[in-house]
């Protein structure tokens, strides 16, 4: 094991994390970014950190591809091991793991539809659902799923909620007044500089963005070259503006890295390790808690950040462009403190965070429904009326949604799910593509 791990701020929250486990099977685990939350705690879990521990079986659920391969690598770097061996990961068309495996690191779309093959999760013994204060559907999805099992099948299944803010009261109800246990990251101070446009920028409109806001970011990103010292890293909301901002930066006195899930595994590993030289990285929103970027002193945050509509027009879900909540601006700014004093500078004018939300929106509030439809409906809950969620889907969502499946077949006019919907949702995909594949 690498002494490093001694190191991370959450191993003082191990013990209470085990006790609340033992006691109640369930626990929220909140702890602020590179406290080593991802990390370290499923291998503390696993009996992997001490030799005299019972070992369990841990399968770590992460929103978002590009974290599962960062966390198996860095919890499989601590074991001085290769990822597919104590530490594997699945994601959508990959598998890596063997029989050592007793952590597996998974996207929740991957777990969604273990659970929908087996409700029983076999040889499982421990369920971490990481980064779940995102509020992305098929996390809330997996964990209204999970507590049936708990509930139903399998009471000695251990659930954590791991969340990288403070708001947990609404967790620790839905799992039935979990204990909360609270880890303490060293966070230095940030100074905030506004640094809005000159000029005044056109809004988002869908997913373009005004090209003078990207030119404006990429100024702020030189202005904080010359005046901060360290790596600077840079939240713009989606891979075309990342690509525009770093044509901007020719010339710079840093290496200009791109940092997103279709980024080469190269460009993901420089991203995420330590650097002697200075760097900048052009980021989405994956590096506001799901990544930690080494020797970050500067943040450059554009303020903006992608969210679901749903497309009447195609009956498919869409992103939009929305200015990010205070939350998530909060989140970003943090990460210019986590290894000394940092700056973060703002790309908007302060007053404008009157307008803003103070949480992202949950997602079950905005996205198109027909997946979660007929996710529920296989689980045997057409309505959803059973399911221990946050937030209740709306109505006119899910009747939307009801009229899409049973047009494709999916479920029968009562909501129950057919033959072929059980197989639709067993493809992972939109069921309208999933239909396509299957009839193709």
């Amino acid at each position: 094991m690498h002494p490093s791990w001694r190191e991370l701020p959450v191993r003082t929250a191990l013990p209470a994390l085990h006790r609340a486990l033992d006691a109640r099977g369930t626990a929220v685990l909140a702890a602020p970014p590179g406290t080593g939350k991802t990390t370290l705690v499923p291998l503390a879990l696993a009996g992997l950190l001490d030799d005299g521990a019972p070992v369990r079986r841990v399968l770590v659920a992460e929103p978002r591809r590009l974290a599962v391969r960062a966390a198996a690598r860095r919890m499989s770097w601590l074991l001085g091991s290769a990822v597919g061996e104590e530490v594997g990961l699945t994601v959508r068309g990959e598998r890596k793991a063997g029989p050592r495996t007793v952590v597996e690191v998974v996207t929740t779309g991957v777990l969604l539809q273990r659970l929908q093959r087996d409700q029983e999760l076999p040889g499982v013994d421990v369920v971490i659902l990481d980064e779940c204060h995102e509020r992305h559907l098929d996390a809330d999805t997996a964990l209204a799923f999970l507590l049936d099992v708990r509930a139903a099948l399998r009471p000695e299944l251990r659930i954590v909620c791991a969340s990288a803010t403070s708001d947990t009261a609404a967790w620790a109800e839905l799992l039935g007044g979990a204990p909360v246990v609270e880890a303490h990251g060293v966070s230095h101070p940030v100074e905030v500089v506004w640094a809005p446009p000159a000029r005044a920028v056109r809004p988002a409109h869908g997913t373009r963005v005004d090209f003078a806001l990207l030119d404006h970011v990429a100024a702020v990103v030189r202005r904080a070259l010359a005046e901060r010292d360290g790596d600077v890293l840079c939240f713009l909301p989606g891979v075309g503006e990342i690509a525009r901002v770093a044509g901007q930066l020719g010339g710079v006195p840093a290496e200009v890295l791109q940092l997103h899930g279709r980024a080469p595994q190269t460009v993901q590993d420089a991203a995420l390790a330590p650097s002697t030289s200075r760097r900048v990285v052009l980021a989405t929103a994956v590096a506001e808690s799901s990544l930690t970027v080494p020797g970050v002193r500067v943040v450059v945050d554009a303020g903006l950040a992608r969210e679901p509509r749903t497309d009447h027009a195609r009956g498919l879900a869409a992103l939009v462009t929305v200015r990010a909540s205070l939350a998530a601006a909060r989140q970003r700014a943090g990460r210019a403190g986590r290894e000394a004093p940092g700056t973060v500078y703002r790309c908007w004018h302060e007053a404008e965070d009157a307008r803003a939300t103070r949480f992202p929106t949950p997602e079950i509030a905005l996205a198109d429904l027909t997946s979660f439809a007929l996710q529920a409906a296989v689980w045997g809950d057409p309505d959803a009326t059973g399911l221990a969620l946050p937030d209740r889907p709306p109505a006119g969502a899910m009747a939307a949604a009801r009229e899409t499946l049973i047009a494709l077949g999916a479920v029968s006019p009562d909501g129950r799910a057919t033959p072929r919907g059980t197989r639709l949702a067993r493809t992972g995909l939109h069921p309208r593509l999933g239909r396509a594949l299957v009839d193709g």
